[in-house]
């Protein structure tokens, strides 16, 4: 019977308890004696959830012959002694309701009712599940790719979204491949869950340390802060409770063997796992790794440091597209200017650059400053042949304004 397969197909329904089960069938089952009586007060419903089945009875108080008022509160004696021929006015009977007598359409109805309900249960545990589950890691397999997100299913089938704002750029998935990825947002959205992952989280990087290094795991080691450009340079700062802990060193692995896993599991981002220091002015030049800094200046209330650095660190400082002085920046909370140190001896006599933005365009300028050179000496001190391998600059305007630097000292 139709009824019977209904129950059979949510009697193994993941997630969802027998009690919570049972009540739903009863619910749904009283709703429809009500609909079909006007009460449901004088029915006791019982459920066998092992077998998958449902028995209803109903109570009736028998009354004399002619004097029945209502069919389903009461019953007629002549009609009481038909079940039982001991019945007597004013006692109760009991007597099964076949489900038959609520028709096709009402039967067709209550599964409608029923399946709803339970499709509503499974949508409330998933997102009360994930919802405790954000700042996690969750393995899935790539389902169905669109242009703009990923739909990943879990271990359970359940459906989770990688969009492409969470995806590093160099990401590459096909069907049917393992993904792993940190929960981020859990939400509801046309009145189903939404799960949301990410893997250009930094609290990805964080689980990923979390997984890979013991002593992050056990609290031995502490991330103090975490900044990324997904798919370029990380940088991560640790510190140790433990004098006799390497902080830097344990992340980092024999050879790199820890941090290894990592930069591959994020597509070979650069990682550069710094010691914490309550030391600002060593802190920035720890952050602005691995160029060398000369000297700090900082401006407590402006939250700016001037970096000074000998002229071959300049570059390395301010990195690959200025990488490398923008993660340091967001590390420290630091506003950082880079500026190139005067070796012993040079001439105290220079020009910044934007005295010269009647003779220069602005972009051009600001193509110089790119590179750290904020001076017409600093731009002097590099080859025609460098500025073009660094700059984005055709070698005939390096030279014009080579020229134009070199008249103003001579």
């Amino acid at each position: 019977m139709n009824l019977i397969e209904t129950f059979s197909e949510f009697k193994e329904l993941k997630n969802i308890d027998r009690a919570t089960m049972m009540s739903v069938l009863e619910d749904v089952f009283r709703n429809l004696l009500l609909k079909n009586y006007g009460t449901d007060e004088n029915f006791d419903i019982i459920i066998n959830p092992d077998k998958g089945d449902l028995e209803i009875w109903r109570n009736r108080e028998v009354v004399a012959d002619g004097e029945v008022e209502d069919k389903n509160l009461q019953i007629s004696l002549s009609e009481a002694k038909k079940i039982e021929d001991d019945y007597e006015v004013g006692e109760e009977v009991t007597d099964e309701v076949k489900f038959l007598e609520f028709g096709r359409r009402s039967i067709l109805t209550l599964r409608q009712n029923l399946s709803a309900r339970i499709l509503e249960l499974e949508k409330d545990n998933i997102f009360n599940n994930y919802k405790d589950r954000v700042g996690e890691i969750i393995t899935g397999e790539v389902y169905q790719i669109w242009k703009k997100e990923i739909l990943i299913l879990d271990d359970e089938e359940n459906e989770l979204i990688l969009p492409k704002t969470e995806q590093i750029p160099s990401d590459y998935f096909r069907k049917g491949e393992t993904i792993r990825a940190v929960v981020v947002r859990v939400e509801v959205k046309n009145n189903s869950p939404l799960i949301v992952i990410s893997r250009t989280s930094p609290v990805f990087l964080e689980r990923l340390f979390e997984l890979e290094v013991p002593e992050i795991f056990d609290g031995l080691i502490t991330i103090k802060n975490i900044v990324r450009i997904p798919g370029e340079r990380a940088k991560v700062a640790v510190e140790s409770y433990d004098e006799r802990i390497d902080p830097v060193g344990a992340c980092v692995g024999m050879k790199g063997s820890r941090i290894h896993g990592i930069v591959r599991e994020l597509r070979n981002e650069n990682i550069d796992v710094i010691n914490y220091t309550t030391n600002t002015q060593l802190f920035i030049t720890r952050a602005l790794n691995p160029a060398k800094v000369s000297s700090v200046k900082l401006n407590e209330e402006t939250k700016r440091a001037d970096v000074y650095l000998n002229p071959e660190e300049v570059s390395l400082a301010i990195g690959k597209g200025g990488l490398n002085i923008r993660l340091a920046s967001q590390l420290s909370g630091y506003e950082i200017d880079v500026y190139r140190e005067k070796p012993a001896g040079e001439s105290e006599e220079d020009v910044n650059l934007s005295e010269f933005s009647d003779e220069i365009d602005p972009w051009v300028i600001e193509e110089l400053k790119k590179i750290g050179c904020d001076t017409a000496r600093s731009v002097l001190d590099l080859t025609s042949e460098e500025l073009e391998k660094r700059t984005d600059l055709e070698i005939e305007t390096i030279n014009d304004i080579l020229n134009i630097f070199r008249s103003e000292f001579e």
